[in-house]
């Protein structure tokens, strides 16, 4: 590998450091904005202490909410970035492996059979457990043949088939409260989650991390083509099976406990290649950044756009997201013609 000019290190730390600073911003008005604003000293105060009431709402919705929206986005972002640089296809995006829909399957299910009200954390492990068996089925469909191709038609099969057995099970609802429970969590959401919840996601998305951040020079070599990457040395099938089980575990854990957020792992890597060119290796770490931020920017938003109700989080990626998808999808074409 050719080692990187310093200058463009140099930007790559910059790049780095300006999304650090902003996530600590974003984290800041997180905790200090929402329905009760609160000065910097109040929020300090409170999370040590404090009032007991106003300890609740920063330990206890504000906190929860931040550090959710910071993971889940990059996982999302991370996930983005590194099945870009395997599928070498920049529209790719979590999505496209069926892991979040197979993980909403597992969340509907735990709904439709009542776990959810038995056990609280019955519901994101369900989820989980969704997402875990998707990438078993996905490594099944595409070990005779683990081309790129292969993999993305064994997650459309996958994905196909968790939508429609979700349907089914919104068909069938017990009751319309159950029905109601389904869909809002289906759309996404960091409200009126938990430390539990954080609990429950943060290791296996830790795992997902270090999988995916591993694979940055094997993914740098896959661009110039598979032959060319094995005679670097690189093992495509080790390559593949660290990304789609990085892929798993983290946008399973994300799914397990915010419900379907879109996009996000489409629209951050893409928002950094301007500035870091095209190695999907260097994407990695600053795709993780970017994607906590705009997931932070946009709970954030969330909270504090003056609607009758609360809209739901995967409601607002979705709208941002799809001009993003069309917009990308033209400059391709426009490419290719």
């Amino acid at each position: 590998m050719i080692p990187a000019p310093a200058d463009d290190i140099r930007r790559y730390r910059r790049i780095n450091a300006a999304l650090a600073a902003l996530l600590a911003g974003l984290t800041v008005a997180g905790l200090l904005l929402g329905s009760l604003p609160m000065s910097p000293w109040q929020t300090l105060a409170n999370l040590v202490g404090g009032d007991e009431r106003l300890a609740v709402i920063v330990l206890e919705i504000r906190l929860p909410r931040v550090l959710l929206s910071l993971l889940v986005g990059a996982s999302l972002g991370l996930s983005g970035a590194a099945l870009q640089g395997l599928l070498r296809n920049p529209l790719a995006e979590p999505g496209i492996l069926g892991v979040s829909a197979s993980a909403g399957l597992g969340a509907v299910l735990a709904l439709y059979f009542g776990l959810a009200q038995i056990a609280t954390w019955a519901l994101p492990v369900c989820a989980l457990l969704g997402a875990l068996l998707a990438t078993l089925i996905l490594a099944l469909l595409a070990a005779r043949d683990s081309s790129p191709l292969s993999l993305i038609l064994a997650g459309v099969a996958v994905s196909s088939l968790a939508v429609a057995l979700t349907s089914l099970a919104l068909n069938l609802a017990p009751n319309p409260l159950a029905l109601s429970e389904m869909v809002l969590w289906l759309l996404g959401s960091l409200r009126d989650r938990g430390l539990s919840d954080v609990a429950l996601a943060a290791p296996f998305m830790a795992v997902g991390w270090a999988l995916l951040l591993s694979a940055g020079r094997e993914l740098d070599a896959l661009t110039l083509g598979e032959d060319a990457a094995r005679s670097l040395g690189v093992g495509l099938g080790w390559l593949r099976t660290r990304v789609i089980g990085g892929t798993a575990l983290t946008v399973g854990a994300a799914t397990a406990v915010t419900g379907s957020v879109g996009f996000v792992g489409l629209i951050a890597p893409h928002l950094l290649r301007p500035w870091l060119g095209y190695q999907p290796g260097r994407v990695l770490l600053p795709g993780a950044l970017a994607g906590a931020a705009l997931l932070a920017a946009a709970d954030l938003a969330v909270r504090l756009l003056p609607t009758r109700q609360e809209l739901m989080l995967g409601v607002v990626t979705a709208l941002l997201g799809v001009p993003f998808f069309v917009h990308l999808l033209l400059r391709a074409r426009r490419t290719l013609s």
